[in-house]
């Protein structure tokens, strides 16, 4: 005797309610933040390409500032490198906090897709890099450079595409793209820490200490955790860990989850106040200092014949799209769930190779990676540049492909008929709904028959005005 049969689990259904109202928030800003971001490493090429310019990018890159005496004399390309990113780092460490206790890396089953995703979609990239380099004789130093997904620069892309992008499909690369950046940060800190100063680590340690017992304890206040916040990072900097892992150990520390008589938690609070900041400003400015590399017909020839360049070319193109598909594709095959019923495998080859747009992590890596060698450093981070463009554009072709059955979700996900604020879908099983729907729907009605009953009276009333017709009394032919 078998027992009952249950339906198989679906992969990317419908977000709850609060869940897309997160998520519509956070893509908000990160758009905003992606459009600035192209804006500034479209000015960085300009600026270090123009004839007359270029002498003034390398001189402002490279003007030192700070308090030597604390090991912060730092240009600043530098500052923006490791100062900046740590707020980047710190949201993105919130991020990581909230899907853990509230989003959906809380569910071990809804867990699995992004994580494994996410590992196949930087596990691929480094192998293909790693292959390219082998093969053709070059440095494997660089085969972290392609396995980072830049959120940021993605949406920007399809906010100039204008794709109706399901938020289903959003919200699962928002979700990859900070488990991505959890194994980015990962990969700094192990692989590109080559000496420890214990004392400064110490210190680091003691200040993330104090950070959490002033957490604990309630204490509230920006005067308090900034300054303490900043000493944080000095010290961390200084251990010879890189410094934005401070921000993110920091922001894995905030209180993600609600309690009685508060409508957000502080960790989402602070997010709100301090995404645009990273958005708007410390990622952009990053950009303009880091993708500022010189191009040429030679230089671009050149990505695509010396192998460390080329391996990040395709790790970004080839590797990201196979990694992540190929993950999600393991992940149904061996969790036996299904596709939602409103997406097929296609919609997720095409954000697969969305993610293929790696930059802000990517050009960070590619510094550490290569530290010590200008020449190239920047043909990596041309490289960054060419394999990001290359993906963008590879996406925007299978997006827009997909367009007109995405704008149908989209305005199926959005339609409120009864104005409630509330998109109807997720109404479906409350009762209320459909009475206030009944009770629309019988206004309609009766404004119909109004209006039925007035054009058949004009009708008559017309009729019986017409010269010679059965109204006159003679009846002679008109």
């Amino acid at each position: 005797m078998t027992g009952p049969r249950t339906s198989p689990r679906k992969l990317l259904g419908r977000l709850s309610l609060p869940e897309r109202t997160f998520v519509a928030d956070a893509l908000r800003t990160e758009t905003v933040g992606g459009v600035l971001l192209l804006l500034a490493a479209v000015a960085a090429l300009l600026w270090a390409n123009i004839p007359g310019l270029h002498h003034s990018y390398e001189t402002v890159s490279h003007f030192h500032l700070g308090p030597g005496a604390l090991g912060l004399d730092l240009s600043i390309a530098h500052w923006a490198a490791d100062g900046l990113l740590a707020v980047f780092f710190f949201v993105a460490g919130i991020e990581l906090k909230r899907e853990l206790v509230a989003g959906d890396l809380r569910d071990p089953k809804a867990a699995v897709l992004p994580v494994v995703a996410a590992l196949c979609g930087m596990a691929v990239p480094a192998l293909v890099y790693t292959l390219s380099t082998v093969a053709g004789g070059g440095s494997t130093q660089g085969w972290a450079v392609p396995t980072a997904t830049d959120i940021a620069f993605a949406l920007a892309v399809l906010a100039v595409i204008g794709t109706s992008l399901p938020s289903a499909l959003r919200a699962f690369l928002l979700t990859l793209a900070v488990v991505d950046d959890l194994f980015a940060i990962l990969i700094i800190a192990v692989f590109f820490t080559d000496r420890l100063d214990f004392a400064a680590l110490g210190g680091a340690a003691a200040g993330l200490a104090v950070f959490w017992l002033l957490l604990r304890k309630g204490v509230r206040g920006w005067y308090v955790y900034v300054p303490l916040g900043v000493v944080v990072w000095a010290l961390m900097y200084n251990s010879g860990v890189h410094a934005t892992i401070a921000g993110v150990a920091m922001g894995l520390m905030l209180r993600c989850t609600t309690r009685e008589g508060e409508e957000r938690s502080p960790g989402e609070h602070i997010e709100h106040l301090v995404r645009p900041l990273s958005a708007g400003l410390a990622v952009p400015l990053f950009a303009l200092f880091s993708a500022g590399v010189s191009i040429s017909g030679g230089a671009l020839a050149d990505v695509f014949t010396r192998p460390e360049t080329l391996g990040v070319v395709l790790g970004l193109v080839v590797g990201k799209t196979v990694g992540i598909f190929g993950g999600t594709w393991l992940t149904a095959r061996f969790t036996r769930a299904e596709l939602s019923e409103d997406l097929e495998w296609a919609d997720l080859f095409a954000v697969a190779s969305l993610a293929g747009i790696g930059f802000t992590v990517s050009l960070l890596i590619g510094e550490l990676a290569f530290e010590g060698d200008a020449v190239l450093t920047n043909e990596v981070k041309a490289a960054v540049l060419t394999g990001s463009l290359i993906a963008a554009a590879c996406a925007t072709v299978l997006l827009k492909l997909r367009n007109a059955k995405y704008r149908r979700l989209w305005e199926d996900e959005e339609r409120d008929e009864d104005r409630d604020g509330i998109p109807d879908v997720y109404e479906q099983d409350d009762p209320a709904y459909h009475l206030r729907m009944a009770e629309i729907h019988e206004r309609k009605a009766a404004e119909h028959r109004r209006l039925a009953a007035e054009r058949a009276a004009e009708a008559r009333h017309g009729l019986a005005e017409v010269p010679g017709g059965a109204g006159d009394e003679d009846d002679r032919p008109a």
